[in-house]
């Protein structure tokens, strides 16, 4: 089966939360992804570094964010150290494809991390076998998934402030842990998913800010609502 990349609107002009550095060459690329999800990532490489396989790193995170914020500058910063580096957009996540948006799938978010590695292994101006990967805060957990299972990942670095597996195991502060309330959980989650299809429509987690929310309504013009089906 032919691998078919979706057709993504990237922006030409810088537009990152830090400045641009002056020792680092930068350009936008695409990689699609085991799902069929077509990937945006920016790419960090070294000026001067003419005719030279370099090691390359992977860069993603934090839970929720896009490549202009942190994971832009933790790319941009290794470049200046001599690394070529991206950091690419998840998923369903700001210039990357799939649909619904804003969604957040560990098994997708961790293929992510490796079909950068699949990227980065077919340059060739990068060493595959000095390929690592860094995930911030929640894609540390997703960074540490990926390494698992694929043996071409030669480092990785999770930089995480909490133990995010305990977290979703037994909620913020441990306030879960207990029988009663994981099924509290397990029950409230599984009867959002009704009401979710009966709406025809996907809710937002909470605490996410208005733009978000409009943009949901917009994409829905566009996608339309879920679609069902009634017997005949």
């Amino acid at each position: 089966m032919t691998m078919k990349m979706e057709k993504l609107h990237l922006t030409s002009e810088w537009d990152k939360t830090f400045p641009k550095s002056d020792t680092v060459d930068h350009e936008k690329i695409e990689f699609i992804n085991r799902y069929g999800v077509t990937l945006a990532a920016d790419l960090y490489r070294p000026k001067g570094a003419v005719d030279e396989k370099l090691t390359a790193i992977v860069v993603s995170g934090p839970f929720g964010a896009v490549k202009e914020q942190s994971s832009g500058l933790y790319a941009q910063e290794l470049a200046e150290r001599g690394f070529l580096t991206i950091a690419f957009d998840p998923s369903f996540t700001g210039e990357s494809g799939g649909f619904p948006r804003n969604v957040v799938s560990p098994g997708i978010n961790t293929e992510d991390f490796s079909a950068a590695v699949d990227y980065l292994s077919t340059r060739a101006d990068v060493d595959p076998e000095r390929v690592g990967i860094l995930g911030i805060c929640g894609w540390g957990g997703m960074a540490v998934n990926a390494a698992a299972n694929d043996p071409r990942i030669k480092a990785t670095v999770a930089s995480t402030m909490y133990d995010i597996s305990r977290v979703n195991a037994n909620g913020y502060f441990d306030a879960d842990d207990s029988k009663e309330a994981r099924n509290a959980v397990r029950r409230q989650l599984c009867a959002q998913r009704t009401k979710d299809y009966k709406e025809g429509e996907y809710a937002l987690a909470g605490g996410l800010p208005d733009v978000l929310r409009k943009m949901r309504r917009s994409m829905s013009k566009i996608t339309g609502p879920i679609v069902t089906s009634s017997p005949t």
